[in-house]
């Protein structure tokens, strides 16, 4: 039967801290001041007490099991906690640290003013740009305290609350021939040059799947990593881009909701059972005020 005592063991769940925010035992063995023989026994030892395998290999490169997400995000809880405890005990001033996981889109058009307010209130803010199932896996291991991204599907290990639920748009220049409609249809689009993310992105597939619906296929498109360039090329008329309505389009271009595509919600996410630090509680009430502010503005 597997012990309840390597959970409670600090040096392992240091070196096990190590080793899932490396995935190196050379890496993970040098942040924390050991041989590399030495943290691999650490890391070995603890999945077998746990009955478990933490990690495994997937090609050239390790990646943890679902047994090692929970793990590591344990044993990050639980040595954020003992160095506090450390430094309350040495009269030390604590300082507030949050790690907050969001897209690039939702760092850009709608988390601004939330970091603004949170940041002046003194506390340490970690920022990491990361698409929304990286930002789930984030918190989901213990990396993150908080979330942010459109998700459809929430895993059953995190909790969500809603942010903001905006409509899909068309960003097009304002001489563009439909400029002047208020919204748009989707067979608008069907003989348009569309801009849209890489291939595999859930966006350019469900744009796909839509247009598809019509007796349709989407032309080659013109493919753009991220919202600021995919209004960069429609702002040059290279094509008409299909975005999410938070996007602050740039000067020149409008956008125009396309009802029939619906809209999409942006969630924050924590852990199932997580004790939040009351730093990370307070940015995401900042958060969700946020969305809600412009929600009324919208």
């Amino acid at each position: 039967m597997p012990s309840a005592g390597p959970i409670l063991d600090g040096d392992l769940l240091r070196a096990f801290v190590a080793f899932a925010d490396t995935l190196n035992f050379t890496h993970a063995a040098r942040r924390v001041g050991l041989s590399q023989p030495a943290l691999f026994e650490r890391v070995r030892r603890l999945g077998d007490e746990l009955g478990a395998p933490l990690y495994e290999r997937s090609g050239k490169q390790l990646r943890l099991t679902e047994r090692g997400l929970r793990v590591a995000a344990h044993a990050r809880d639980a040595v954020a906690r003992a160095e506090a405890f450390a430094r309350d005990l040495r009269g030390e001033p604590q300082r507030e640290s949050v790690t907050l996981a969001a897209g690039e889109g939702a760092f850009l058009y709608l988390l601004g003013p939330a970091l603004t307010r949170f940041a002046a209130e003194g506390a340490s803010l970690r920022l990491l740009t990361l698409g929304a199932p990286s930002a789930c896996a984030a918190v989901r291991a213990g990396d993150a305290h908080l979330a942010v991204g459109v998700l459809d599907l929430v895993p059953p290990e995190l909790v969500a609350r809603d942010v903001l639920r905006t409509p899909l748009c068309v960003a097009m220049p304002r001489r563009h021939r439909l400029a002047r409609r208020r919204s748009l249809r989707l067979m608008d689009l069907a003989g348009e040059r569309l801009v849209l993310p890489p291939a595999g992105r859930s966006h350019r597939d469900l744009i796909g799947r839509a247009i598809a619906r019509l007796g349709h296929e989407v032309d080659p498109p013109i493919e753009a990593d991220g919202w600021p360039l995919m209004l960069q090329f429609a702002a040059l008329g290279l094509g008409v881009a299909v975005v999410n309505g938070i996007c602050a389009p740039p000067r020149g271009v409008i956008l125009r909701p396309v009802p029939e595509l619906g809209t999409v919600c942006y969630r924050l996410v924590t852990r199932r059972g997580a004790e939040l630090p009351p730093a990370a509680e307070r940015l995401a009430a900042r958060i969700v005020e946020i969305g809600k502010g412009a929600a009324r503005a919208g």
